[in-house]
């Protein structure tokens, strides 16, 4: 029979996040500038000149947050390196580029997600003393004032690097900005940004949300009317997929708990239970266990491939609803998603989280940690599930 260590212990969790650190720690320092991105499932760099602004953020993230919760180094100097190759980004005009190839900029293009992700990377960066609160509102104010639409309650997307604001609007960007609002309340107390969550929540994970049929799907136009159809031939695309991204239901509920935490509203709390629990009731395998990627407008699965984020944020939703609700099926919840991804996501020889595996739990590639990746899902639900308390020890 197989055993498992306490998934609900403090101690199992630092030990865990110890041990994706210890992956990444041996390769991912480049001391010409920032962090490699590119990683096989040993750990070997695969790719040593091209950056993506994704991964390069989510490094301050991980440094950052590891230095707040062990005081050891190198995370600290590491968090402040991977902050000031932020700069091999930057625009003439102040905002962030999408991708770096050989210390140039390659792509550009200026993407919303993007730039919340800046917004988070300087948020957790002065969590951990390492940035200002100016430093938090020149990016708030530059992903403002490029993308935030007043009436619409929402973000655009995407500038192309000729200066077009595209048509296309997302959720996903918004999300991730609603998690950066929050970290920037955290960090600054100022309300404005948890102002600014608020709109968000409210936007997305109500009004829209409502309007999709109680989920929050991923593509618009223009105008906000949901496009049903935008990439309906490219489901397991990275950052805008096809269909409803069961981890994005759970993420959302996870922000709603945030929100929660510091501004509570129990329709809040009712909301991120509907969405995480439908995300489980439509999302979940019976079969091989596990979350999978996401499933069309009639419920029936689109991609039933596992993904690592999929679990983790999942995992941290659940834990946080059973913290706000006292409800056991969601303790039950979060054990199941540690199991499966015990079983088959966590590479117990080299450490870290793999990419993806089918729907049995199979491996299909040896790219652990591509662009984009780095485990900032991973190592942030464990950080989360410590922040919300409850655990043994």
């Amino acid at each position: 029979m197989q055993t498992y260590p306490d998934f609900q212990s403090r101690a199992f969790l630092e030990a865990h996040v110890d041990s994706i650190l210890r992956f990444y720690a041996p390769n991912a320092f480049d001391p010409a500038g920032g962090f490699f991105h590119y990683f096989l499932d040993d750990g070997t760099v695969y790719n040593r000149s091209h950056r993506h602004l994704v991964s390069a953020t989510r490094f301050v993230f991980n440094w950052a947050m590891a230095h707040r919760h062990t005081g050891r180094e190198p995370w600290r100097s590491w968090a402040v390196h991977a902050l000031q190759h932020l700069e091999a980004f930057r625009r003439p005009d102040g905002l962030h580029a999408w991708t770096v190839d050989g210390g140039r900029i390659e792509d550009a293009s200026v993407l919303a997600y993007g730039q919340a992700f800046v917004l988070l990377a300087r948020s957790h960066a002065a969590l951990a003393g390492l940035a200002t609160a100016a430093d938090v509102a020149d990016a708030f104010d530059r992903m403002d004032a490029a993308f935030w639409r007043a009436a619409d309650r929402a973000y655009a997307d995407e500038i192309t690097p000729a200066g077009q604001l595209i048509t296309y609007r997302g959720q996903n960007a918004n999300m991730h900005q609603c998690e950066a609002c929050l970290a920037a309340y955290e960090a600054t107390g100022q309300t404005r940004y948890l102002d600014r969550a608020e709109t968000l929540i409210e936007r997305f994970a109500f009004e829209l949300a409502d309007a999709a049929g109680g989920l929050v799907w991923e593509h618009y136009r223009e105008d906000w009317s949901i496009d049903w159809d935008y990439n309906r031939d490219n489901p397991g695309n990275i950052f805008k997929p096809w269909g409803f991204q069961t981890g994005h239901q759970t993420e959302w509920a996870k922000l709603l708990l945030i929100a929660h935490s510091h501004r509570p509203q129990r329709r809040w709390v009712d909301r991120a239970a509907a969405l995480h629990q439908t995300a489980w009731d439509h999302g979940w395998d019976g079969t091989h266990g596990g979350l999978i990627y996401g499933f069309a407008p009639d419920r029936r699965p689109c991609d039933s491939d596992k993904y690592f984020w999929v679990q983790a944020e999942s995992f941290a939703s659940a834990w946080r609803l059973w913290r706000a609700t006292g409800e056991a099926g969601f303790r039950r919840q979060y054990e199941d998603l540690w199991r499966f991804s015990w079983q088959h996501m966590i590479d117990h020889v080299h450490g870290g989280w793999y990419r993806i595996v089918g729907a049995d739990g199979r491996k299909l590639e040896n790219t652990k940690s591509p662009a984009g990746k780095v485990d900032y899902h991973t190592m942030g639900a464990c950080w989360d599930v410590m922040a919300a308390g409850g655990l043994t020890g």
